[in-house]
């Protein structure tokens, strides 16, 4: 993933830190708002009966990911959070470490709009101990991912 940003040297940051998976304490380690976290789920969405299709979907670190919403996006009749083996397999990260960029041609990525807000953005960098601070302009220009309305408020 930093291969992609080497060409961009002052648009990233890297930021170490005790290993952490979990998004709002990880954005405490790096010090920034929760809502300016990109945070990334693979979730599995039932297109037909025996059909399928695997999304990264990437939501600010406040909110959800919408699987209703995310499931009428592709047409499917349910979406649901992907198994922890599939998801690592395809995102090649552990789970709680997934990078908002999609490598594999079974994943599509799709970003709520939500985040688009921010000038820059912070995940993690395929590891648990290493995240990213990214201009969101040249994150939109790396990932080129496809942008609607996926998050809902967290439940209380």
């Amino acid at each position: 993933m930093t291969a992609l940003l080497t060409a961009r040297p002052d648009a990233y940051r890297i930021i170490r830190h005790p290993p952490e998976g979990s998004t709002e304490a990880a954005s405490a380690l790096r010090d920034h708002p929760l809502e300016q976290a990109a945070k990334s789920l693979v979730v599995r969405v039932a297109t037909g009966k025996r059909s399928r299709r695997y999304v990264l979907a990437v939501v600010p670190g406040d909110r959800r990911v919408d699987l209703t919403a995310l499931a009428a996006r592709y047409g499917g009749r349910a979406a649901n959070f992907a198994e922890r083996t599939v998801a690592e397999r395809l995102t090649r990260s552990v789970s709680g470490s997934i990078a908002p960029f999609a490598f594999s041609r079974e994943l599509d990525l799709l970003v709520d709009d939500g985040l688009l807000v921010h000038d820059e953005i912070y995940f993690n960098a395929g590891r648990l101990d290493l995240s990213v601070a990214l201009a969101l302009s040249d994150y939109l220009e790396v990932a080129m991912p496809a942008v609607a309305p996926i998050a809902a408020p967290v439940a209380a």
